[in-house]
């Protein structure tokens, strides 16, 4: 039962929860890695529990030094989702109450001008070949253009695979994206000439399940990879960074600006969209 290498008192009781977890959908994958470390925790200051005393719990899940609180937060869900669990199992837990850590002040995405953009979307065309990431100068001027035109999220976009393009008729399958939602997504014209230029390039011998946007052989970019090079993409584009943003998700939100009622102006035209499509 034990496959998932816990050691603790209730390493039982985390296999099942996180099998559990699995077996109705979940993929249930940073949470495992969670749940290690407070597994590790239990061993070396709660060895013999059976349950989840509140001191357990609390001291656990205080905010680290130089620790975000939406990282806190994360952490204390999952034991939150965990305690709720072995009290539904007859085990005495302490769970922690909604809200019980405040998230601290809502993140306001950055919206892009029309310059940024173009500034932004020119640096990526001008990144260079790598050996240790052959492919990276072809990927990043077109994995973000579709970031920014279809509104993707970072991984939706990073863990495509050749299958999922459509080339023909310009579209994108999403499989089991947030809340495990699947979506059809159509590209433009423009996107789909760039699309199908990158597909000739870097998968002349197309293997349907390989990553559309490969980083090492046979893998996907990494999401460190590319805020890397969205870092860098920034840096020389002079559009300032601080350390709370621009996010590379923040991207997206053009999309979602785009869509706003017709009653309202938008800040530029389709045309602007095409030339920077298409620079």
């Amino acid at each position: 039962m034990n496959e998932l290498g816990f050691i603790g008192p209730l390493k039982k009781e985390m296999s099942t929860f996180i099998l559990l977890k699995r077996s109705v959908g979940n993929k249930y994958q940073s949470e495992v890695g969670v749940l290690k470390r407070f597994d590790r925790y239990l061993t070396k200051n709660y060895p013999v529990i059976t349950g989840l005393p509140k001191v357990s719990v609390t001291d656990w899940c205080t905010k680290q030094p130089h620790e975000k609180r939406a990282n806190q937060c994360s952490r204390a869900s999952v034991i939150r989702q965990f305690a709720k669990y072995l009290a539904g199992t007859g085990h005495a837990a302490y769970v922690l109450p909604n809200n019980y850590y405040s998230p601290g002040p809502q993140y306001v995405p950055h919206i892009y001008t029309q310059n940024e953009l173009m500034c932004f979307f020119t640096e990526t065309d001008k990144c260079h070949f790598c050996s240790e990431c052959p492919w990276r100068h072809l990927v990043m001027p077109v994995f973000f253009r579709m970031l920014f035109e279809c509104g993707l999220r970072c991984s939706e976009a990073r863990l495509l695979l050749v299958h999922d393009v459509e080339l023909e008729k310009g579209c994108l399958t999403i499989k089991e994206s947030k809340n495990r939602n699947s979506r059809l997504v159509m590209v433009s014209a423009s996107m789909l000439k760039r699309l199908r230029e990158y597909a000739d390039a870097v998968h002349p011998f197309p293997d349907e399940s390989a990553f559309f946007f490969p980083g090492a052989p046979g893998r996907p970019m990494t999401l460190g990879n590319v805020y890397k090079n969205f870092r860098r993409f920034l840096w020389r584009a002079g559009i300032s960074h601080t350390g709370d943003g621009p996010r590379v998700h923040d991207i997206r939100h053009y999309a979602e600006f785009l869509t706003m009622p017709s009653n309202q102006i938008l800040p530029w035209s389709t045309k602007d969209l095409f030339m920077i499509n298409s620079a």
